[in-house]
């Protein structure tokens, strides 16, 4: 394995075990500071210092062509995707969040089927994401008789709106190239979608109710560098140099991470039916490896 691929799945790694803390952090964090907010300033903070430091390292802004794709990958991952999420987090509790947003890889693989020039779905890779979505099935088994009770709803569909508008983004990125850093493109979009996001907060009266307590503004620090500027860094980095089908694999290692911090943080429980299901998440995601690793061969035979 090159440099180039350690980096990129370390980046991987990085995506599904930071982004597994978040929902934690979100959770907290929305209880203090209204939704929009929460995530537009954090949003903007990090976009800041990372535009900042890329500038300083001489890397180039985007062009006028390279700004549009970079907004609409920004306002489709960011805007919407996460925007909903933390809308949904005041809903629903980070477990169930979680467990949602595991569909994101059957969107992903489904969307990026469509593409006449894309990869096609086979048969280990279907394996692994099934494996993968009861592994979470267990450990979330409890949640599911919530899950159509109205005062779910209003949460459930924002989630279920964010895998959508997160699976577009990412497939659009991937297939759409501009010539920058994927870093200066990730920070640009941090600024676009975040700019959106809180014109849209303070529109809609969210700046009368911020309230600047101790959890809240932790939360909202801890977003800003390691959620944000770290997290999202390394997924775009993942997504331009491995296959979306491997990539979008983080979403099932994110609620075991939101699982292990529930458990220790707000005493949930833990047992060996987990541990187990823990255990399936993880084959499942070997399982969706193997077939990236077949397919990316494939594609290779093919051009070659």
């Amino acid at each position: 394995m090159n440099t180039g691929n350690i980096r990129a799945y370390s980046a991987w790694i990085a995506v599904c075990i930071v982004w597994g803390t978040t929902y934690l952090a979100i959770r907290i964090g929305v209880e203090h500071i209204p939704p929009m907010l929460f995530a537009g300033l954090r949003w903007i903070i990090a976009g800041i210092i990372l535009v900042s430091f890329l500038k300083l390292k001489g890397q180039k802004l985007p062009g006028r062509k390279d700004l549009i794709h970079i907004a609409v990958v920004g306002i489709s991952l960011i805007g919407i995707g996460n925007g909903l999420v933390v809308t949904g987090e005041q809903f629903i509790g980070s477990g169930l969040a979680a467990l949602l947003i595991t569909t994101v890889p059957f969107w992903v693989v489904g969307m990026e089927a469509f593409i006449p020039t894309g990869p096609k779905i086979n048969f280990t890779i279907i394996s692994g994401l099934i494996l993968g979505l009861l592994g979470v099935a267990l450990i979330f088994n409890g949640e599911w008789s919530n899950l159509f009770n109205s005062s779910y709803l209003s949460g459930v569909l924002c989630i279920l709106g964010a895998v959508f508008a997160w699976s577009f983004g990412t497939v659009y990125s991937k297939y759409k190239k501009v010539s920058v850093h994927p870093l200066m493109s990730a920070a640009v979009q941090m600024l676009i979608a975040g700019a959106a996001q809180t014109i849209l907060g303070f529109s809609i009266g969210e700046g009368a109710r911020i309230s600047f307590h101790t959890d809240g503004v932790l939360s909202f620090f801890y977003l800003i560098f390691i959620g944000s500027m770290f997290g999202y860094g390394s997924y775009i980095y993942a997504i331009e140099h491995l296959p979306l089908s491997l990539v979008s694999t983080y979403a099932y290692i994110n609620p075991v991470i939101a699982l292990f911090l529930g458990w220790l943080v707000l005493d949930e429980k833990m047992n060996l039916a987990i541990i187990i299901a823990a255990a399936v998440i993880i084959a499942g995601v070997i399982v969706v490896k193997n077939g990236a690793r077949k397919q990316k061969s494939i594609t290779d035979n093919n051009s070659g």
